[in-house]
């Protein structure tokens, strides 16, 4: 499962609720563009409009040496999921203050697939809190590789 493209904000922004695996609809000039890794989904975010899941301002460049049949860069992407999923899906976003953005496009059996998740915003505090958290657990490791080299 190798990573094609990751959200690396998400875990930063984000509490991160609940994931789930997705695939997504693309043209073959998209996943043309996808092998070469070139996309950006920071800033992308899914919606759930009418049964259906749809991935926004995900950017996958055009392909190089696509024709005139190019894709759209920004275009809207349909996610594929379950009904059942699609209704949770919906009540864990509908809550105030969740949000339902992609963690990573990757490869399965020779699809793309994208990670998506329920995620909770970061106040200021909470971030603060994480970079304390691991600078302090750094300096336990790095204290403890010390003491292991000097035995």
């Amino acid at each position: 499962m190798a990573d094609i493209l990751t959200n690396s904000k998400a875990r930063h922004d984000y509490h991160i609720l609940e994931t789930f695996e997705a695939g997504i609809v693309l043209h073959g000039t998209e996943v043309k563009s996808l092998r070469a890794g070139k996309g950006q989904i920071a800033d992308a975010f899914a919606r759930v409009e009418k049964d259906e899941v749809f991935l926004y301002n995900a950017h996958i460049e055009e392909y190089t040496f696509g024709n005139r049949q190019n894709h759209q860069p920004k275009a809207p992407r349909k996610l594929l999921l379950h009904k059942a999923e699609i209704r949770k899906l919906f009540g864990l976003s509908s809550v105030k203050g969740n949000a339902l953005f992609p963690l990573s496009f990757y490869w399965k059996n020779g699809r793309v697939k994208v990670a998506l998740a329920v995620g909770k915003g970061k106040v200021q505090f909470d971030k603060r809190e994480d970079l304390k958290k691991r600078d302090s657990e750094r300096e336990v490791k790095r204290a403890t590789m010390k003491r292991m080299k000097g035995k």
